[in-house]
C-alpha cells in the first residue's frame, strides 16, 4: 500500500510474467487491481492466506480465455497472487488476546472487521453508528435547497452558506467533498475570509507546488526538453539570477531555439548573453543521460535540486516534506531502493510522476478549526452544527455508483467485493443520515460545459416527497464603485524614429496609439516558442522557396515544365531545411502545396510571355527622407518587357483581401511604401496571389508612382506632427483593435464610456 514500492513491484511482476512490453500501460492497473483485493487479503488468517489465493485463481479467470481479454486476465491473476502472498500491518491483530473487541459500525462492512470478530468470537461486539436506519425516519429539518447557473456560482453560494451558519455560531460546519474541484474552490474563497478549516481528504499530491518544481527539474533535464521547459524550471529555481533568465529568454525567444540541445556548442556572439546560464545548465544536464539504478536517481535528483537552491524550499513547505518523504529523497532513503534494476531516464521520470499522482497531501489539522472538509460517508458519527453538501447532481451524486477497480460483477461477487446494489444501499442510508443533520443545505448547477445538468436522483425523491421550494441566492451583493479607464493621449516628440518599415507606417495608419507602443517604447509581444505552425510560416516559407527557385533558375534557365518542377521542389526542401521545419509539422501545408506549385509555374509561363524577366528576390533596401530612412525587404524585383522596374509582393490571403487592397489604394501603404524604396519614376508595381485552390494571379496597381509621392509627402507630414508633440490616440475602433498586440496596454476594454 505505498505507491512508490508497489509500482516498481508491478512493473517487476509484469517482466517476469513475460508482459515488460506492456508494463507501461499496466504496471498502474494492477496497483489498483491489487490495492483493492489487498482489503479482502488483509481479512484472511495469515496462514490460510495462500490457500485463499489458490482456491479464487482457480474460478477467477472463468470467461476470460478469449485472446482479447488476455491482458485483463493476466493482471486479475497477477493481483491475486501478488495480494495472497503479502503480508499486512493488520496481521497482528490476529495474534491480540483482547477482553473485549468493539466494532463501529458504518454504513457497509468491511471485510477485516467481520473477520476480527469471527476470530474474537464471544470477546466481540458491534455498536451501529446510524442508530436511525429504518427510512421512515424522517429528516430533522427541511434541508434548504440551492440550484445554481454552473460551478463559480455553485462554489460561491457554498461559501456563502458556510459563512452565514458561522455568522449564527454553528461551528463546525461539514462541508461534503463530493465534487472535488469544486471543494477546493470553496476552500480557496474560505481561506480568503481567514476560516480555520479541517480538511480530511487531502488532494492530489501531485497538484501542490512543490511538486510542480520538482517536475519542472525533470522535465528540463531530459534529453530532447523543450526551451519553454528549461526556461519554465530556471524562473522557479532560486539558484539562478532572474535578470539572466530574462535576457536568455529574450535571446532564445529572438533565435528562436525550440529545443534547448539546439543551442550551438560554441560560443557565438548571438548567444552570449546566454553563455553564464547555458553552462551551468548543461552540466546538470549532462549528468541525467546515462541509465542507473533508482537508488542513484534519486542521490542525482537531491544533489540537482540541492545545486539549483531548490531544496530548501520543499523542505520548508509542508507538502514539500511530503514529497521527499514519499519519493525516499533525503539522506540515506534511497538505500531502501539499492537492489533494483538499472532504469533509463524516462522511466524514472515516469515512476516519480505516477509516485506524486498516486500520492495525497493534507495539511495539518488546526487546533479549533471552524469548517471540517470531509466525504459524505466519513458524516457519520460526527458531531457537526450544520452540514453544506455542494456536488448534489446526477454526474457527481450518482444513486447507484461506479464499483471501482477492474473486477466484472461476477469477479466481484466471487472475491467478496461489494456489489453495486451494496454501494447503493450504502450511499442511500449515508444521504438519509446527512439529512438528519440540524442545518442542511444542498446545492447543485444545471449546467456544465455547456450542457443541461440534473440533480440527482436523491434529491429529485426529496423534491417530490416534500414540494420544497428553490432557496434565493444567499450571496449578499456589494456596490463597486466604477473606475473607467481614460483613453490614452500620448506624444511620442521625445521618441524620434530614425527608420521606418512599411509595417510600421502601417501601424500609424491604423492606429497612433499601435505605433507609439510598439514602435516608439519598442514594446513588443515574446514569441512563442512551442506555437504551432500557421498561415503565417507557410508565408514565410513560400517567400524563401521561390526565391531559391528564382536564384537557380536564372543561373540555370529550364524552359521545360518537368525541369521547373524539379527546381521548385528543390527548392522548397532546400527551405525546409534552413527555416528548420520539421515534416510532421509541416504536413498540412505539404499537401496543399501541389496546388500551390501548379499554379505558380502556370503563372509565370504567362508572366515570362510577356516579356517580364526575374532579377532579385527578398531584396533589402533602404532610402534616405530627410532625417528618417525608409527601410524593407522587397520580396522580388522584375525587367518587364521595356526594361521599366517592376516591384512584386506575394500574398497568400483570399482574392478579394488583395482586390480591396487595388481598390482602395490611398489606403493600402505597403506596395506604395515598397515603390519608395526604388529609384525609377517609371516603375511598375503589383500584387501576386498565390492561392491554394485558385490559380495565381497578378493584381497590378496602375498609379504606383502617383501613389508613392501622395505616401511620401504623408510619412513627412506625419512623423513631422509627431515631432512637433501631436497626441498619438487609440482610435479603439475597426478591425484594428480585433487583432492588436497593444490592447492589453491601451485598455480599450475599460475605457470610459
Amino acid at each position: 500500500m505505498d505507491v512508490a514500492v508497489d509500482l516498481l513491484t508491478a512493473a517487476s511482476l509484469l517482466q517476469r510474467t513475460g508482459l515488460a512490453s506492456q508494463q507501461d500501460a499496466l504496471a498502474a492497473r494492477l496497483v489498483e487491481a491489487a490495492w483493492s483485493l489487498g482489503r479482502l487479503a488483509a481479512a484472511v488468517l495469515p496462514g490460510g492466506r495462500a490457500a485463499w489465493g489458490e482456491r479464487l485463481a482457480s474460478t477467477l479467470g472463468a470467461g476470460l480465455d478469449s485472446p482479447l481479454l488476455a491482458l485483463e486476465a493476466a493482471v486479475g491473476r497477477i493481483a491475486l497472487a501478488w495480494a495472497a502472498a503479502s503480508t499486512y500491518p493488520s496481521d497482528r491483530l490476529f495474534q491480540a488476546e483482547p477482553k473485549l473487541f468493539v466494532v463501529l459500525e458504518g454504513f457497509q462492512a468491511e471485510p477485516l472487521a467481520e473477520a476480527l470478530k469471527a476470530h474474537f468470537g464471544a470477546r466481540s461486539m458491534s455498536i451501529p453508528l446510524d442508530s436511525s436506519r429504518s427510512e421512515d425516519v424522517p429528516p430533522a429539518v427541511r434541508p434548504t435547497l440551492h440550484a445554481a447557473p454552473d460551478a463559480e456560482a455553485e462554489a460561491g453560494r457554498a461559501a456563502a452558506c458556510l459563512l452565514a451558519h458561522l455568522a449564527q455560531g454553528r461551528s463546525p460546519v461539514a462541508l461534503i467533498a463530493q465534487d472535488r474541484f469544486l471543494t477546493r474552490r470553496v476552500s480557496a474563497m474560505l481561506q480568503r475570509q481567514g476560516i480555520a478549516m479541517r480538511d480530511e481528504t487531502g488532494w492530489k499530491l501531485s497538484t501542490t507546488r512543490a511538486a510542480a518544481s520538482l517536475m519542472s527539474l525533470l522535465r528540463a533535464m531530459a534529453w530532447d526538453a523543450s526551451t519553454d521547459s528549461v526556461l519554465d524550471w530556471l524562473k522557479n529555481a532560486p539558484a539562478f539570477d532572474a535578470g539572466a533568465v530574462t535576457a536568455a529568454e529574450t535571446v532564445l525567444r529572438q533565435a528562436g531555439v525550440r529545443l534547448w540541445r539546439d543551442l550551438p556548442d560554441a560560443p557565438l556572439p548571438a548567444f552570449a548573453a546566454i553563455q553564464p546560464l547555458a553552462v551551468p545548465v548543461s552540466a546538470l544536464r549532462d549528468a541525467f543521460i546515462r541509465a542507473r539504478s533508482l537508488a542513484l536517481w534519486l542521490r542525482d535528483l537531491r544533489a540537482a535540486l540541492q545545486a539549483a537552491a531548490q531544496w530548501e524550499t520543499l523542505v520548508l513547505d509542508e507538502a514539500g516534506q511530503t514529497v521527499l518523504d514519499i519519493l525516499r529523497l533525503h539522506e540515506g532513503a534511497e538505500i531502501e531502493f539499492g537492489t533494483l534494476p538499472i532504469m533509463a531516464f524516462n522511466d524514472f521520470t515516469r515512476w516519480v510522476d505516477r509516485t506524486l499522482e498516486a500520492g495525497t497531501f493534507s495539511p495539518a489539522h488546526p487546533p479549533a478549526e471552524q469548517v471540517v472538509i470531509l466525504p459524505l460517508p466519513q458524516l457519520l458519527g460526527r458531531p457537526v452544527q450544520a452540514v453544506v453538501f455542494p456536488g448534489c447532481d446526477e454526474i457527481h451524486l450518482p444513486s447507484s455508483p461506479e464499483p471501482a477497480g477492474p473486477w466484472t460483477p461476477g469477479q466481484r461477487a466471487l472475491l467478496g467485493l461489494p456489489a453495486r446494489e451494496a454501494l447503493a444501499s450504502a450511499a442511500r442510508q449515508a444521504w438519509r443520515h446527512a439529512l438528519r443533520s440540524p442545518h442542511v443545505d444542498l446545492l447543485w448547477r444545471t449546467s456544465e460545459a455547456g450542457e443541461r445538468l440534473m440533480p440527482s436522483s436523491f434529491v429529485q425523491e426529496l423534491r417530490l416527497a416534500s414540494d420544497l421550494p428553490l432557496a434565493p441566492d444567499v450571496r449578499s451583493l456589494r456596490a463597486v464603485v466604477a473606475r473607467p479607464t481614460q483613453r490614452p493621449l500620448p506624444t511620442g516628440a521625445a521618441l524620434p524614429l530614425a527608420r521606418l518599415s512599411a509595417s510600421a507606417y502601417e501601424d500609424l495608419r491604423r492606429c497612433p496609439y499601435r505605433f507609439f507602443a510598439l514602435r516608439q517604447l519598442r514594446l513588443q509581444a515574446p514569441e512563442e516558442l512551442e506555437s504551432e505552425l500557421g498561415k503565417r510560416d507557410f508565408g514565410n516559407w513560400l517567400h524563401s522557396t521561390l526565391r531559391y527557385f528564382h536564384e537557380a533558375l536564372k543561373d540555370a534557365p529550364a524552359p521545360d515544365v518537368s525541369s521547373r518542377v524539379a527546381l521548385i521542389n528543390a527548392a522548397a526542401e532546400q527551405a525546409t531545411q534552413v527555416l528548420g521545419l520539421s515534416a510532421s509539422e509541416f504536413l498540412p501545408f505539404a499537401a496543399a502545396w501541389p496546388g500551390v506549385r501548379e499554379g505558380y509555374l502556370a503563372w509565370l509561363g504567362g508572366h515570362e510571355a510577356t516579356g517580364a524577366a526575374f532579377q532579385a528576390a527578398e531584396t533589402w533596401r533602404e532610402m534616405p527622407l530627410g532625417e528618417l530612412t525608409l527601410m524593407g525587404k522587397i520580396d522580388r524585383i522584375d525587367r518587364d518587357a521595356d526594361g521599366h522596374t517592376l516591384v512584386i509582393d506575394y500574398k497568400t490571403e483570399p482574392r478579394p483581401v488583395t482586390a480591396e487592397r487595388i481598390n482602395s489604394a490611398q489606403e493600402d501603404t505597403q506596395l506604395a511604401f515598397y515603390a519608395a524604396l526604388v529609384e525609377d519614376d517609371t516603375l511598375a508595381a503589383a500584387y501576386v496571389n498565390l492561392g491554394e485552390k485558385e490559380p495565381t494571379k497578378t493584381y497590378a496597381q496602375p498609379a504606383i508612382v502617383a501613389l508613392r509621392d501622395e505616401l511620401i509627402d504623408g510619412i513627412l507630414s506625419d512623423m513631422a506632427r509627431i515631432g512637433e508633440g501631436a497626441v498619438l490616440p487609440a482610435l479603439g475602433e475597426g478591425k484594428a483593435c480585433e487583432y492588436c498586440a497593444a490592447r492589453g496596454l491601451c485598455r480599450k476594454d475599460f475605457w470610459k464610456a
